[in-house]
């Protein structure tokens, strides 16, 4: 039987939502089935030591390696990162989006159209993913993979306007993320698929029993929030601003981050300013989270916007009570009373949430309780992803 030939294209695989699903899938592919390559811009990520071995991690490309300093760059490589450089400098256009879309316009010249043919190429990620997808691989099929709710304004939908017209599909991983998306670009509504990020109970609970204490305070109640450090869509300052209303009230807690971001001196500079180092500690990032969700009391989310909420489903499998803001998303995986408690999107309502369930045992025994009949995971996805390769 002659393999199918399948590139994927993601950023990195540093410890974060999109990579730990695409990790997941590449766990559970049929390698019997398909070769697969794998393209990363950044290199060095958390979760490449979890790549199955079957996997070919492709070498970095030229213009990346040149501007990370190990590769002699061409004149054309030095004046388009000048011109990036000067444009993020002095343009007003500061958004995701739009850098993306300025390193993709600087960037493209230096970049080479990618030499080996494949059946089906897949950009795991919106923005520099696609681009690459769309303008430097040959494929039979394209297709684009949205792992958020993509808010696109006038400009920037009109500039992507051509990368999303050259995709074969586009997978979007929850309903309000493809609702959303189908409001951006009605046109394509019809290549839009619904595909759950993937998420394996068996191989989280086994991941989960790595490390039995991983908290050293053996005390106080453990809460714990896993997310990159970003106040916008992660919300982190109001995870801050709960955390300071509990101390006040009097409660006795550590809450623990894990993630990393451009927001880390904020909260370091709030977390000092408000007398929280007892409280609030920051554990940096790690490839396996699991024995932390694990050995939490309460897991909270108060995120202002997710595609689906990873961090929540896998501490759904691990049983433990959630707290979370009721974001885009939030419905398609939680049962408000039931497998938790979904509040407003605001400090005062998190700190309460928390607070209720600390100290009526009852509630919180029955969240477990529900847990643990609920559904583990949905590896069965898999077989919506065959049938998007074999279709």
């Amino acid at each position: 039987m002659i393999k199918k030939k399948i590139l994927f294209v993601i950023e990195s695989l540093v410890a974060a939502g999109a990579e730990k699903s695409l990790v997941t899938l590449l766990n559970e592919l049929d390698y019997s089935k398909y070769d697969v390559d794998l393209q990363l811009f950044s290199y060095g990520g958390e979760f490449e030591r979890y790549l199955p071995e079957q996997v070919n991690l492709l070498p970095p490309l030229p213009f990346l390696e040149f501007l990370s300093g190990h590769k002699q760059g061409t004149a054309r490589m030095w004046i388009s990162r000048l011109f990036y450089s000067f444009w993020i400098r002095f343009g007003k256009d500061q958004s995701i989006k739009g850098k993306a879309r300025k390193w993709w316009i600087c960037a493209k010249s230096n970049i080479e159209v990618f030499q080996n043919d494949y059946d089906v190429v897949i950009g795991y990620s919106q923005c520099i993913p696609t681009f690459y997808v769309v303008d430097k691989v040959r494929a039979q099929k394209k297709i684009g993979w949205v792992n958020c709710i993509y808010h696109l304004d006038g400009k920037e939908r009109e500039w992507q306007k051509k990368y999303y017209d050259a995709l074969d599909k586009v997978i979007l991983v929850s309903m309000g993320a493809l609702t959303h998306l189908k409001q951006v670009y009605p046109e394509y509504s019809d290549k839009m698929e619904l595909m759950l990020d993937m998420i394996s109970a068996t191989t989280i609970t086994r991941l989960s029993a790595e490390k039995e204490q991983p908290f050293e305070d053996s005390i106080n109640s453990k809460l714990l929030t896993v997310a990159r450090l970003d106040d916008r869509d992660k919300g982190y300052d109001i995870t801050l601003e709960a955390c300071k209303i509990l101390r006040d009230r009097g409660l006795k807690f550590k809450w623990y981050a894990i993630g990393r971001g451009s927001y880390r001196k904020e909260m370091e500079e709030y977390i000092a300013a408000n007398s929280l180092q007892d409280c609030f500690i920051l554990l940096g990032t790690t490839p396996n989270p699991y024995p932390y969700i694990k050995n939490c009391d309460i897991y909270v989310q108060t995120s202002r916007h997710e595609g689906f909420g990873l961090s929540i489903a896998e501490a759904r499998i691990l049983n433990r009570p959630v707290v979370t803001t009721k974001f885009d998303s939030v419905y398609n995986q939680m049962v408000p009373n039931k497998n938790g408690l979904v509040v407003p999107i605001n400090a005062t309502a998190v700190a309460d949430a928390i607070q209720r369930l600390l100290e009526d045992k009852s509630l919180y025994n029955s969240i477990v309780d529900f847990q643990r009949q609920e559904k583990k995971g949905n590896v069965e996805e898999i077989e919506k992803f065959y049938q998007l390769i074999e279709n």
